[in-house]
């Protein structure tokens, strides 16, 4: 997935430059510009960033205020600061931002660290799980354990329905063991079953009277994309991804 970056500069030049090399570097996308602090916090809150590549010599909220604004509003975010001026108050902006760099640097090292920070905190857990249906509800308990250690609780229910749903389909229809791998970003929670099955899962035609096929539909409901590949140890994965809301999103 591309780094999301939120530009923020009063000069249109600026942000266009940035855009440019950012395009390409390639690895990035601009899903968003701001020319003042206000739209910059709101589009912050909005819209989620990866990065926000930030100047502080805004013409309504400077300085650090834009910083802390920026920051409370997009906790996720990682802030990069790109000035034309030193400040006094570097020390506090360096402790406070993921970075600063100066408008007369060089622009490669800009996108170099938006590169470096911008890629996603991932936390993940994996389990080994037998060929049992008793391992369904080992699997559930897995899940609830570890969005718990995570303190990530929106999505609970949903995940929990998911990972049951994919945890079965590996027993029915490969009639393997199975591993189950979860991993969460501050947007994405993705849950994934690798097991020693061939072909691919399909959601069956709903009737009054067939079971099996069932499931991968409440999963192509539930999760905001799901699909099947190869796995590295032979056999298929498949896999769903649940979109976590700020407010479940582990720091």
């Amino acid at each position: 997935m591309p780094i999301r970056v939120l530009l923020v500069d009063d000069v249109v030049e600026v942000r266009r430059l940035v855009r440019t090399s950012l395009r390409f570097r390639g690895g990035f996308e601009v899903v968003g510009e701001a020319a003042d602090g206000a739209e910059a916090v709101r589009l912050a809150e909005q819209l989620r960033p990866d990065v926000v590549v930030l100047d502080l010599g805004l013409p309504d909220i400077a300085g650090r205020e834009v910083l802390s604004r920026v920051r409370e509003h997009a906790p996720a975010s990682k802030v990069v600061v790109f000035s034309g001026l030193e400040t006094a108050d570097r020390a506090w902006i360096r402790e406070n931002s993921a970075g600063y760099v100066l408008k007369d640097s060089d622009l490669g090292y800009l996108v170099d660290l938006l590169e470096s920070v911008g890629r996603p905190e991932v936390a993940q857990a994996v389990i080994d799980l037998p060929d049992d249906l008793s391992s369904v509800a080992d699997a559930r308990r897995f899940v609830k354990e570890q969005l718990a250690a995570w303190e990530i609780g929106g999505p609970l229910d949903d995940a929990l329905l998911v990972v049951s749903e994919l945890a079965a389909n590996a027993l029915t229809h490969a009639r393997s063991s199975y591993r189950l791998r979860i991993s969460a970003t501050a947007m994405v929670l993705r849950i994934e079953v690798d097991d020693a099955g061939a072909g691919t899962p399909e959601p069956q035609p709903l009737t009054d009277t067939e079971e099996h096929g069932r499931g991968l539909h409440l999963v192509d409901a539930l999760a905001a994309s799901w699909g099947m590949e190869a796995a590295e140890t032979g056999g298929k994965r498949v896999w769903a991804e649940l979109m976590l809301p700020a407010s479940a999103a582990a720091e």
